[in-house]
């Protein structure tokens, strides 16, 4: 999830946990620590491939976390008075500290809870910024301040709010799931067919659909406001990769993706994309890998990332509406960036 949200989760989890002893200072220190597991984005590990792998690595590990919280704990008893028991230090560090990760595993870009095990966890049901889940917890964090008296229930309460939040994702992704692959097997596919869900931006309501079909994929778009609950695919290409050694970079790649991937391959570049997260060509995460040369030969390098986002501002209109059930949009959205000059 965003800064914001991390630090307004970390913010009212640690003002839950204090109880009659939050504080603003309480807050502050929990929005920092809520903020400390995506420090790792200042570390580069040499190509923004492996950057974006390894991000959510170490760092956001419970492995990691748990003995982290222990060490703060430890320090901030010898340095708080004697009003703050090493336990609830504890409790309090934790809880800001491991809710991070946990959080973070309900969207799509997927958080080693377990590193150093190469094991990605990702429910997708949440985008990495949604209102509805971070302005309760701001407002909860504006109310605590301003009744201090009842701060901490006012956090739990704002705790109980966003947690339903993330349960209710999880139900519309169900509901979603469901009916695209009813339309599937109406279409001829194999109701286990390997399918991506993912929200579009700032909701849970607009779904976004990804069908691995070979060397194609389907793509397509489901509203719960949808008065017709047939799912409409657009059919694209995905490729394959043009040569016969696959880079340890790129395996690194399809392994953090989960075969999720688009390779692009024209007459200058060698492209591959993460298709989880983005929309049409809209993808967030694209790396070319190869370039032709003056003689007309494949030249393979180190990978670097590609702007995969420039006009994507353009589809959020009409994003909202299909959000609301216009689904006479379905095709203009899935099919490419020129779709938003028409």
């Amino acid at each position: 999830m965003d800064s914001v949200t991390q630090a307004a989760l970390g913010a009212v989890v640690a003002g839950a946990v204090a109880g009659k002893q939050c504080n603003a200072k309480v807050l502050l220190a929990g929005a920092a620590l809520g903020t400390l597991p995506d420090l790792d984005v200042v570390l580069s590990y040499g190509d923004p491939v492996t950057d974006m792998v390894k991000h959510r690595g170490f760092s956001h590990s419970l492995l990691i976390l748990f003995p982290l919280s222990l060490l703060l704990a430890k320090l901030c008893h010898l340095w708080l008075t004697p009003s703050w028991s090493f336990k609830k230090l504890l409790v309090l560090i934790s809880a800001v500290l491991i809710t991070h990760p946990l959080l973070d595993a309900f969207t799509t870009y997927g958080t080693q809870l377990l590193w150093p095990f190469e094991i990605y966890f990702a429910v997708s049901s949440i985008f990495i910024i949604d209102p509805l889940y971070t302005l309760p917890l701001l407002l909860v964090i504006l109310m605590a301040l301003w009744q201090r008296d009842k701060a901490a229930s006012r956090c739990r309460a704002g705790l109980v709010v966003t947690t339903l939040y993330l349960a209710w994702s999880i139900i519309a992704m169900g509901m979603i799931e469901s009916r695209t692959r009813d339309s599937l097997v109406e279409l001829g596919y194999e109701r286990d067919q390997p399918l991506f869900l993912t929200p579009t931006p700032f909701n849970t309501v607009l779904w976004r659909i990804v069908v691995l079909d070979d060397e194609q994929y389907l793509e397509g778009l489901a509203s719960l406001l949808d008065s017709d609950p047939k799912v409409d695919f657009l059919v694209r290409e995905r490729g394959s990769w043009p040569f016969a050694h696959q880079p340890d970079v790129l395996q690194a790649q399809l392994k953090f993706a989960g075969d999720y991937v688009r390779y692009q391959v024209d007459e200058e570049r060698v492209v591959v994309a993460d298709l989880r997260m983005g929309i049409a060509d809209f993808l967030s995460f694209q790396f070319q890998y190869a370039t032709m040369d003056d003689l007309e030969r494949w030249q393979q390098h180190t990978p670097f990332a590609l702007n995969g986002l420039d006009g994507a501002e353009l589809y959020l209109p009409k994003l909202l509406l299909r959000l609301m059930g216009d689904q006479s949009l379905d095709a203009d959205l899935c099919r490419n960036c020129n779709a938003t000059e028409s």
